[in-house]
């Protein structure tokens, strides 16, 4: 294949965009806050699963502590008919009286009993709801870090996309300035020689695979004319010769 010698030169200008392109792509995927964010968004749905099993807790106890509310209410009632009974000196069978002194005994201890938990349901809900607004304030505090990280972020993608933008123009002008076929064989080794498509010469070095060529390649290369497009017997790359 032939081509311009100057057009060959001008193959490293686009291999130097491409390859700033490629660096800018790199940056633009491995910003940091993409894994702080990612952090911060694992840590978030944990809370969220903790927020709902604190928030069944919290409906468990206040079921619980309505429950023993309610069980309270006809204990009481009773334990209120009995002393008005008694205080109402309407009972002087005195098997009926000790019986029902002995009810209002167990009524009262009861109570007593019920009174105990339901103080220790109540606690129960408080706990709750204090755990709710623990976990509540700390998905608050992460989810402030991700917006403060998203606009970060952005702000650098930005940056980085501005960048890119000028580079891909760069490189749009350099393609309409050079031969189809020589960007053809470069498009096609760069895809396969991981985003390297052409390397300059340095003395018997190819700055593509950093390899050396033997004397008899590198005399090859010398006696091969301008305008032949030579490759690198190491890596296949485009080889360009950068001084006539």
């Amino acid at each position: 294949m032939k081509a311009d010698p100057g057009a060959q030169r001008r193959l490293l200008e686009l291999q130097a965009v491409d390859t700033a392109i490629g660096q800018l792509d790199h940056r633009v995927k491995m910003l940091p806050e993409h894994a702080l964010l990612a952090e911060r968004q694992t840590r978030r749905q944990a809370l969220g699963q903790r927020l709902v099993a604190a928030e069944t807790a919290l409906s468990d106890a206040t079921a619980a502590q309505t429950k023993a509310e309610a069980d309270l209410v006809p204990v009481r009632e009773r334990l209120l008919r009995d002393e008005r009974a008694i205080e109402g000196g309407t009972i002087t069978d005195p098997k009926t009286l000790k019986s029902m002194v002995d009810e209002i005994a167990h009524l009262t201890a009861r109570i007593s009993t019920l009174e105990d938990e339901e103080l220790e349901l109540m606690e129960a809900v408080e706990s709750a709801e204090a755990e709710m607004a623990r976990i509540q304030a700390e998905r608050t505090s992460i989810e402030d870090e991700m917006r403060a990280l998203m606009a970060k972020r952005d702000a650098a993608v930005t940056d980085l996309q501005a960048d890119l933008a000028d580079r891909r123009s760069v490189r749009s002008s350099l393609l309409a300035e050079l031969p189809a076929a020589l960007v053809d064989s470069y498009e096609k080794v760069r895809a396969r020689s991981g985003g390297v498509g052409a390397a300059a010469l340095q003395g018997r070095r190819c700055t593509g695979c950093g390899l050396e060529a033997n004397p008899s390649d590198y005399e090859r290369y010398l006696a091969t004319p301008q305008d032949e497009v030579l490759r690198c017997e190491e890596c296949d790359r485009i080889l360009v010769r950068t001084a006539d």
